[in-house]
């Protein structure tokens, strides 16, 4: 990518993360999710983004990126900075950063529009500069764009579900430009595509994650729009429902685009994390309704999938959400959102992961991100909206801890519904310093 893009301070992160393997210099803070593809911070991040649902009646009632300061010596440090409302509520969810981290791209479940947002020209402002609202259109009928991952020149979008509403989908690549240019759909038992199948190919999606130098993408697997646009009390009570969900997680051909491999990971396998180490070909991914930490690996050339741990007591239904892996792969941070709680794992052998510390976060919790050094560690804690507690246990919050590596201690905390803001979901790191020259 050219330097005068990037600045000085920037540094690709699948350069980064061999400098991690053989020993991480304090100025590396990115988080540690983002995709390999893109530049790196350096130094520690100065704002955090919240891709954040409208609550009607409290403020503007609408969805919105939320900017918050957490430069350390600013005076406005662990406060709100900006609120870049896009009208209407759409059931914010997930997004990411193009390649050259220039525009943060933030999708609505609801009706499947897709706002992009400059986060370049001032990292302290962002701004709406594109919406995408022919998505479903384009992509030949894939709803419920979920994620927004940087591959180079590109961004792939995984769906959750299809116009007809039944979870069957596919991924869809668009340009930075934001202009379509393919749709993948995922194997199913009717149509392998040649893919090598343990069990069932349910046709699910969820998560997209790639790792370049073995030339392979893992996808996971949710449920359909007419399960998660609906109350999660009805869901469970309702025994045909229950049975719309994920239970396969898939190996891709990277550059072909062409699935080799379904697994059978019972239980709605979510979030997908890569190992960042040179040698380290395995991921981790924890599975819903199950409450269990899985591990895909390679296997003297063979693709594996193996359930590794217990995540709390899984008969208590504890619904394991988001998770983050540290850089230098030791520890996974694993968010349960029924109790509320963070468990961290000693991952450092990821075939026998124990559990080392917990902490509650909040009466619910969601998404956890972690900075390249370690250091920090940032919770929020909506689902979705209609799966989020109810009273007094609906909480609404952003909280900010330090890791000294065995515990966690506050740093700062934001209140969401104090603020009339809404339902914080997404995280993303900014910086302005990525685009000095």
């Amino acid at each position: 990518m050219p330097a005068h893009m990037l600045g000085r301070t920037a540094l690709p992160l699948f350069v980064a993360c061999a400098v991690v393997a053989f020993g991480a210099s304090d100025t590396r803070a990115d988080e540690t999710c983002q995709s390999p593809y893109m530049p790196k911070i350096t130094g520690e991040e100065e704002f955090v983004y919240v891709w954040t649902l409208g609550i009607k009646g409290l403020g503007d009632g609408f969805d919105k990126v939320v900017t918050i300061d957490v430069r350390k010596d600013s005076p406005t440090f662990g406060k709100v900075v900006d609120v870049d409302s896009v009208g209407g509520r759409h059931e914010a969810h997930h997004g990411g950063f193009t390649d050259d981290r220039r525009h943060f791209w933030v999708a609505g479940l609801s009706d499947s529009k897709i706002f992009i947002f400059d986060v370049a020209t001032d990292p302290s402002n962002p701004k709406l500069v594109k919406t995408i609202d022919d998505f479903t259109e384009k992509s030949g009928g894939i709803v419920g764009p979920h994620g927004a991952y940087a591959l180079p020149g590109r961004v792939m979008i995984s769906g959750l579900s299809n116009t007809a509403r039944d979870g069957r989908t596919g991924l869809v690549e668009y340009s930075n430009e934001g202009e379509y240019i393919a749709t993948h759909w995922m194997p199913t038992a009717e149509n392998t595509q040649g893919a090598e199948v343990e069990k069932i190919a349910d046709g699910y999606g969820y998560d997209a994650r790639v790792l370049p130098r073995k030339n392979v993408m893992l996808t996971s697997s949710f449920t359909g729009f007419d399960n998660y646009m609906r109350p999660l009390g009805e869901v469970v009570q309702d025994a045909e429902a229950m049975k719309r969900f994920g239970q396969t997680m898939v190996l891709w051909d990277f550059h072909a685009r062409k699935p080799k491999k379904v697994f059978h990971v019972p239980g709605v396998p979510l979030e997908v994390r890569w190992a960042w180490g040179p040698h380290n070909n395995y991921a981790f991914t924890s599975t819903a309704l199950t409450s269990k930490l899985w591990l895909v690996y390679e296997d003297a050339g063979t693709w594996k999938a193996k359930e590794v741990a217990d995540i709390g007591d899984p008969s208590k239904l504890p619904l394991p959400v988001d998770i983050s892996l540290s850089a230098d792969d030791s520890m996974l941070f694993v968010d349960t959102f029924m109790d509320g709680m963070t468990r961290v794992f000693d991952v450092s052998d990821p075939h026998k992961p124990k559990q080392i510390y917990e902490k509650k976060i909040g009466s619910q919790v969601n998404m956890v991100s972690q900075s390249w050094d370690g250091r920090r560690v940032y919770f929020t804690s909506s689902l979705l909206a209609n799966w989020d507690k109810t009273g007094s246990d609906d909480e609404q919050f952003l909280k900010a801890y330090h890791w000294t590596g065995s515990e966690l201690t506050p740093r700062f905390e934001i209140d969401f519904r104090a603020e009339k803001l809404g339902r914080p979901h997404l995280m993303r790191f900014g910086s302005a310093s990525l685009y000095t020259n």
